[in-house]
């Protein structure tokens, strides 16, 4: 207001880098003809010169909506898993920020029962028979950030939030490629600067040519990146592919042992992803001549790996140094894995989920076969959390001591209890003084454990939690697979 003149000086010139100019006729070469006046030329000569991936590429025209999610959807865990890819399908629901693989928790009612629901039903919508179960790229259409897309394994449903479209071979990966380098997003933005992202822009996306040297570069690096991301997902509980914690896989002694060994490994991982991103980028923006417009490079929090400290926690609202509050998380994976192979969920003897019926079915019959030699699992998947030691044999924090020892032996038992405390008092719970290792486990079972699995399984735990009331005389996880009609007698009789 001070300096008007100098002001105006800069509003006529048009070298100060804000200033843009564009005749009319130059939008009506974009899709939708959008006021993106800020679009370099080549970019315009994508859109005319290019095909768009509607030319190569299957999409439905609308997509699966069941019209009553709360009862035809569930997240794989909480469903039966013996009629898990029959009566239950995954189910692509979009979902946060993540490249090349992932975001596939959900699972939908796919039996008989419930696609007639969906014919039937005025507000549902069943996709195509034609699109069912088929391979593809998935993408979530809300979106405040960059764009990402990710692989669709064939043998699963999407719906509107996760919308899908369906390619294979060189077309698939050389398309993925491109939507996750920077031009995916630039020209998303473009397209459509809104929250949501139509599947009409998806469409129109303009596609260019490669030489064969390029593809074959290019579709090398995508099939490393989506097993690398794949494999990345399956270290997790709530993938339905977990094996097991990634701590117990090393031959070591001691747990810090292992978890320096995993984090090791973990940057490799992060640095080879980063390599082959950027080796893709930066022959996509050489192929569209956007190098001197957009950067190839990737940002830490941009690789989308959940062993990426910079993309699990970009906000790092407490504060806390990045390592340690993964180093946290995974000890208290470590202790989620323990529970469950207190459970009967998981076992030392065998990978990957070992029970995860119903109602306590079946489960004998595993005992019997010798599921659970190695770590026997408990009766009654019933686990106290009790305040001392010795009001139960079978309380969380005596059976975690033992898992300890049986996955890294007894010679460093005490030393194993002090880095797992000493890792649970960086963020989770606050030291107390002349607290010992043992105690600061326990108090971490009373306190904290079922607030961490609440969230870690989105709000629908698997473990229940049962208290006295106010006063905490009593407590105990029960897993919801095998809870049934004598859970709760027993546990008055055989606890309380």
């Amino acid at each position: 207001e001070n300096q008007p003149i100098k002001t105006l000086e800069a509003i006529r010139n048009r070298n100060c880098g804000w200033f843009y100019s564009s005749t009319s006729s130059t939008f009506k070469n974009i899709p939708g003809q959008p006021i993106a006046y800020w679009i370099p030329e080549e970019i315009i000569n994508a859109f005319k010169e290019g095909n768009n991936i509607n030319s190569i590429s299957e999409f439905t025209g609308s997509q699966n909506i069941t019209g009553d999610n709360n009862n035809y959807l569930r997240r794989f865990w909480e469903v039966n898993f013996s009629k898990f890819n029959n009566d239950w399908r995954v189910y692509s629901k979009g979902g946060s920020y993540r490249k090349w693989y992932g975001n596939l928790d959900y699972v939908v009612d796919w039996s008989d029962k419930g696609r007639e629901f969906y014919k039937q039903n005025s507000t549902s919508n069943l996709l195509n028979e034609k699109f069912w179960f088929r391979e593809g790229i998935c993408y979530s259409d809300l979106t405040s950030g960059d764009y990402s897309a990710r692989y669709l394994p064939s043998g699963c449903i999407y719906d509107k939030k996760g919308p899908a479209f369906h390619l294979s071979g060189d077309e698939l990966k050389i398309t993925q490629s491109i939507l996750n380098s920077p031009i995916g997003t630039y020209i998303f933005k473009a397209l459509n600067p809104t929250l949501t992202l139509q599947v009409r822009e998806v469409k129109v996306f303009p596609l260019l040519e490669f030489t064969s040297s390029d593809i074959s570069i290019i579709t090398r690096n995508q099939t490393t990146l989506v097993n690398k991301t794949r494999d990345d997902y399956d270290k997790f509980e709530t993938s339905w592919n977990y094996k097991t914690s990634p701590l117990t896989g090393f031959s070591k002694e001691l747990i810090q042992d292992s978890f320096d060994q995993y984090m090791t490994d973990n940057i490799k991982i992060f640095e080879h992803c980063r390599e082959l991103e950027e080796e893709n980028n930066r022959i996509i923006l050489k192929r569209y001549a956007l190098g001197n417009i957009l950067n190839y490079q990737v940002n830490n929090s941009q690789i989308t790996l959940r062993t990426n400290p910079y993309y699990c926690y970009p906000k790092n609202k407490i504060g806390l140094d990045l390592n340690n509050r993964f180093q946290s998380d995974t000890i208290f994976e470590l202790i989620s894995h323990s529970l469950g192979t207190m459970m009967g969920r998981y076992s030392l003897d065998r990978e990957g989920l070992v029970y995860a019926h119903s109602g306590n079915e079946g489960f004998k019959e595993l005992v019997a076969e010798g599921a659970y030699q190695t770590f026997p699992a408990d009766d009654d998947g019933i686990v106290p959390l009790a305040s001392e030691d010795w009001l139960f044999d079978d309380d969380a924090t005596a059976r975690f001591r033992e898992f300890v020892k049986n996955v890294w032996g007894d010679k460093h038992q005490q030393r194993n209890l002090e880095f797992v405390a000493e890792s649970l008092c960086l963020p989770a719970l606050k030291p107390a003084k002349n607290e010992s290792a043992n105690d600061t486990i326990r108090r971490y079972f009373s306190k904290q454990f079922y607030k961490d699995h609440c969230k870690a399984y989105k709000k629908r735990p698997i473990y229940w939690l049962f208290s006295s009331g106010k006063e905490k005389a009593f407590e105990c996880l029960v897993y919801l697979h095998r809870y049934n009609e004598g859970t709760l007698s027993r546990m008055r009789t055989e606890y309380v």
